[in-house]
């Protein structure tokens, strides 16, 4: 095992990564913004390294920034959390050439799933079902539309680059698709630097169900149980549990087989998500994408499976066995996670502020991985999130009993929060009868 770990990232994963790296003995260099100057995860890191100002681009998105402060320090190993660098492969290419380890997954299995084009063209080749859609990109208005003919309306128009929900639009007639072919290819021309597209076919009713996969270093991929993440606003995630309530036991088995084989095609090591649309009406599932970098959502699969993902990811990493044996781990139990982000509760638009109380709720079966405390400030540079409440219980009932009492526990006065809309979702009918889909938040608000 190397002796010291940079975190490149901020906010609640830094310091959870931090959390871990200390208890197994490794020194921790934080990398931060001078927008974050007080933040828990730079006091509790054993050394922080200012390495620009808020904007990202000039700090947490800076690879030559985040290497030299690794290089300044003598850090052996960079952990990029999620976001930011994390699925960049010239950073990752950069860390191993600086004769540093790059925690996470290879370079050219970063640039094998990165575009989604060449990703769906090779899962479907290594056996993976993906929906139907186009296998090349379409370089105009008129093949994005000669493409959704040939598989029929409605169709989503995606960015081949695009990532997080965003670079995307569903289009449900030929009138409507020029307007979005060029609304989707702007975006992600300015956003993500290629204006690639391609369309896929359209379901309105679908889940979300991915599934957590681990590269060993002997080269095993394992595939750790699925997570249900249906619950989204604007396409982005809010909830996510595991089980999912969707998935029966003969259908988890061809998922979990699914997603190996998308970890085999790439020789995949590390902490990876392979995602996929579930049609809960015929249990027809299918590819959407692999994040090659730790979920936010990975605690819920920890709280089931009683392992640590990010001991795993550095015990890889570093060519070490996980301390935990594959063929004799057991889901027990059921586990939710809420993200408590910055935002209100009706439109869900941002609310950054000083935080001037912050209480977390506790108690059996209840965590809480933050990046915030009293007196600290969210600002608008970064992404709303400000912490995830994780509750695991015996089963679906004791989770939601549990986490209805730790949202009416936990306090957030400064910013706005999304507290009060976790407390509506948790006395939805249709979520709490698990027969849910990725358009409950539509229906919530149509109701309003």
């Amino acid at each position: 095992m190397f002796d010291s770990l940079l975190v490149a990232n901020r906010g609640e994963i830094a310091r959870r990564v931090i959390r871990t790296a200390k208890a197994m003995g490794l020194r921790t260099i934080a990398v931060y913004s001078e927008a974050d100057v007080d933040l828990p995860f730079v006091l509790e890191a054993d050394e922080a390294v200012l390495i620009g100002p808020a904007d990202p681009a000039q700090s947490y998105r800076n690879a030559e920034a985040v290497l030299a402060a690794a290089l300044a320090t003598g850090a052996a190993a960079i952990h990029p959390g999620y976001g930011f660098l994390s699925e960049n492969t010239d950073f990752a290419r950069a860390v191993v050439d600086a004769g540093l380890i790059w925690v996470g997954p290879s370079p050219e299995a970063i640039t094998a799933m990165g575009d989604k084009i060449a990703a769906r063209n090779a899962m479907q080749a290594a056996g993976v079902p993906v929906a139907p859609g186009s296998e090349d990109a379409l370089n105009s208005a008129q093949a994005a539309l000669d493409s959704a003919a040939e598989i029929g309306y409605p169709v989503m128009i995606k960015a081949s680059a695009g990532g997080g929900g965003m670079g995307m639009a569903v289009v449900d007639s030929a009138a409507a698709m020029e307007a979005e072919y060029e609304k989707v290819t702007a975006f992600a021309g300015r956003l993500f630097g290629d204006s690639s597209v391609f369309v896929e076919r359209y379901y309105p009713r679908v889940r979300h169900v991915e599934v957590q996969i681990l590269g060993l270093a002997d080269g095993t991929v394992l595939a750790l149980g699925e997570r249900d993440c249906s619950v989204q606003r604007r396409n982005q995630k809010v909830a996510e549990e595991t089980p999912s309530p969707a998935v029966d036991d003969a259908l988890r088995a061809q998922m979990l087989s699914a997603a190996r084989k998308a970890g085999e095609a790439v020789d995949y090591r590390g902490a990876g998500t392979v995602e996929f649309l579930l049609a809960p009406e015929t249990g027809e599932f299918f590819f959407l994408e692999m994040n090659t970098r730790l979920q936010v959502e990975h605690p819920i699969t920890e709280a089931v499976l009683g392992i640590d993902l990010v001991q795993a990811q550095l015990r890889v990493a570093a060519g070490e066995p996980v301390d935990f044996d594959p063929a004799t781990l057991v889901s027990r139990g059921h586990a939710i996670e809420l993200r408590i982000n910055a935002e209100d509760s009706k439109r869900f638009l941002p609310g950054p502020g000083v935080i001037t109380e912050w209480e977390e709720p506790s108690g059996p079966g209840v965590r809480v991985d933050s990046g915030y405390a009293n007196g600290t400030t969210v600002t608008p540079s970064y992404d709303s999130l400000m912490a995830k409440l994780i509750v695991h219980g015996s089963d679906r009932s004791d989770a939601l009993r549990t986490l209805r009492a730790a949202v009416a526990n936990f306090v957030v006065v400064g910013p706005k929060s999304n507290l009060a809309f976790h407390a509506e979702l948790l006395d939805n009918e249709e979520f709490i009868s698990g027969d849910y889909d990725t358009g409950i938040i539509a229906r919530m608000r149509a109701r309003k």
